[in-house]
């Protein structure tokens, strides 16, 4: 009842069913024994009833004791029988089941992994987990709730509207008359329960929101320094309020329903008994008929019911399969070609050749129903890059320096190919990076960024994130050269220590210190530095400065830097500009030349930054 009867409505692209029976083939002969489980299941259904009328009819009323144990023992045995059968059919369900969500949920998370970093930066991780999550789940249900729901109350209807007309045609009409007092409180029950749940759970994802929002650690830390501690127990209270008295009217609404519903069954049943009655008294049928058309009536109202709103449980389905299949069809930005390369070489000159960038639209790297947005974004990004050139021989460190928006991030994300180039090319060592496999290229390029991500694991964890078969002695020369191994030997639990959610108890020099030991332990070629060094004190800047240049020794480094004085030692300084190099050389020669980086200079030096 609390499904969306929106679904019926609702066209499926064509070839999706063809798709989805591919899903089942892996298990088809599991499926073929659960449906023959659910098929005995159904005709038990019938069974039951009819030993009962032959209880009664041969056994009870000619006082037949032999045939009465007899009979008492085999409707005992078929009891314990369809138990243990809807065991071992339970059992090929979960089989089924489980093994469609296992499939579905690795196929869908191994594609999005494949996703280029334009993808995340516009899905809201929310509705991405929930297509792992619920319409994962829900897919499953066309093999197991929703087929063996169809099969089981078609067999069992077709079963028990067969006996009943064979035992007596006159008390089947009758009770199929009595049909639409059972429907018509389903639906009207059902559309308010609908809109009660739709509420209940936009206020519980609202709520959910809400407590990940103020419980993670930034979140936690803005409510302690800005909020009102009241004002965010008032609001919480609010929406909980709401939910709790929406659990109300829906349990009351559940309990009003399943009163009216068996007052009909109890109305239906006394219609049974009374026409029955007259029936056997007449001697047109006999008493244990009388019995078994009553217990049979169980058999007839349910399966009803039921199909009634099959083709919403069937699109409910049907629909979270193609919702799965939207996120699967989205092709991945970033692609290998067909016979990439692999990238093995330990030294690397990297040149950019009239490099040009315009970041992607939106529909061409993401889907409209994994945002947020209210509206469609239109505005374009005009082309971030326009025709940047230079070389950077291999052991040499270059530097981008120029105002925000200039496009220095956007060239150090280039490199490791999170976006390709929309005009002009980069090269490796002479060869197009296009021309190597992603993965490659990528295991040859460390990258420390402004805000060092680490995962809510351990300190060992995060290190051998670079490198899976780091041992400890390795491990702990990259922390001695990163000068982070003082303080990690100095906690209870060293390597095995936690770092809390996104690295919260480590300060910004130590995160950024143990991501230059991960740098360090992965060995790239290369190496890119994003404002590696833009929140830190004096303190840390000095420490992570010292880790630096043993990470940068020897390997083809590209540093970016609002802080001038972390890049005044590079072989060559390129001034971004509006996209573009507006100026290169060394320290000296640029402050000399009166020009961008010179103001730049004289701006942090005044304010005693450089």
């Amino acid at each position: 009842m609390t499904a969306d009867p929106s679904v019926k409505s609702q066209s499926l692209k064509p070839g999706t069913i063809k798709r989805i029976i591919s899903y089942g083939r892996p298990y088809r002969s599991y499926i073929i024994i659960f449906l023959i489980t659910v098929v005995v299941e159904a005709m038990l259904v019938v069974t039951t009833p009819l030993l009962l009328r032959e209880l009664i009819d041969k056994g009870v009323i000619p006082k037949n004791p032999v045939l009465v144990t007899k009979l008492a023992i085999l409707v005992g045995f078929l009891a314990i029988f369809g138990a243990g059968f809807n065991i071992f059919g339970r059992w090929y369900s979960a089989r089924i089941g489980e093994g469609l969500i296992y499939d579905l949920r690795s196929q869908v998370f191994a594609h999005i992994q494949r996703q280029s970093i334009a993808f995340f930066t516009r899905t809201q991780t929310g509705a991405l987990i929930s297509r792992i999550n619920s319409d994962v789940m829900g897919a499953q249900q066309a093999f197991t709730g929703t087929l063996s729901g169809v099969v089981s109350n078609v067999v069992s209807l077709i079963l028990v509207v067969t006996t009943m007309l064979v035992l007596s045609w006159q008390i089947t009409v009758v009770s199929l008359l009595l049909l639409p007092f059972f429907l018509l409180p389903t639906k009207w029950v059902g559309k308010r329960i609908q809109r009660l749940t739709r509420d209940s759970f936009n206020l519980n994802a609202t709520m959910s929101s809400t407590m990940t929002e103020r419980f993670n650690v930034s979140g936690a830390l803005l409510v302690s320094l800005y909020g009102k501690p009241s004002q965010e127990e008032s609001f919480f209270r609010s929406r909980a309020r709401k939910v709790a008295d929406i659990g109300i009217q829906t349990a009351m609404l559940n309990r009003v329903f399943f009163v009216g519903i068996t007052s009909v069954a109890a109305v239906a049943t006394a219609f049974a008994y009374g026409i029955g009655g007259h029936l056997a008294i007449n001697g047109s049928i006999t008493v244990g008929t009388l019995l078994a058309l009553t217990a049979l009536l169980y058999g007839l109202y349910g399966p009803l019911t039921a199909l009634s709103n099959v083709r919403i449980d069937v699109m409910t389905s049907l629909v979270s399969f193609e919702r799965v299949f939207e996120v699967l069809d989205l092709q991945p930005m970033i692609v290998d070609k067909a016979a990439a390369k692999q990238f093995t070489d330990r030294s690397a000159t990297i040149d950019f050749v009239d490099v040009a960038f315009t970041y992607p639209k939106a529909e061409e790297i993401s889907l409209a129903s994994l945002e947020s947005a209210a509206k469609p974004e239109t505005v374009e990004s005009g082309e971030v890059l326009k025709g940047i050139s230079f070389h950077a021989p291999a052991g040499t460190l270059t530097a981008i320096v120029g105002p925000s928006g200039a496009g220095k991030t956007t060239i150090s994300a280039l490199v490791p190919r999170l976006y390709d180039v929309t005009r002009g090319s980069i090269q490796i060592n002479g060869e197009d990076i296009r021309n190597f496999a992603v993965q490659s290229l990528r295991d040859s390029i460390g990258v420390v960024m402004q805000d060092a991500h680490l995962f809510h694991e351990t300190v060992a964890e995060n290190l051998r994130y670079a490198k899976e078969d780091a041992t400890f002695e390795e491990m702990k020369a990259a922390c001695e050269s990163a000068r982070i191994w003082t303080l990690i030997d100095s906690l209870p639990n060293g390597l095995d220590t936690m770092v809390g959610e996104r690295g919260h108890r480590l300060s910004g020099g130590e995160k950024q210190r143990l991501a230059i030991a991960r740098l360090l332990l992965k060995a790239p070629a290369v190496v890119i530095l994003d404002e590696a060094t833009a929140h830190l004190d004096s303190e840390n800047e000095a420490l992570v400065h010292e880790a630096l240049r043993v990470a940068l020794q020897g390997r083809t480094s590209i540093v970016i830097a609002h802080r001038l004085s972390t890049v005044m030692e590079a072989d060559q300084i390129l001034v971004l500009d509006n996209g573009l190099i507006v100026a290169r050389g060394r320290h000296d020669e640029l402050v000399n030349a009166k020009g961008l980086y010179a103001e730049l200079y004289a701006r942090q030096d005044l304010s005693g930054s450089a």
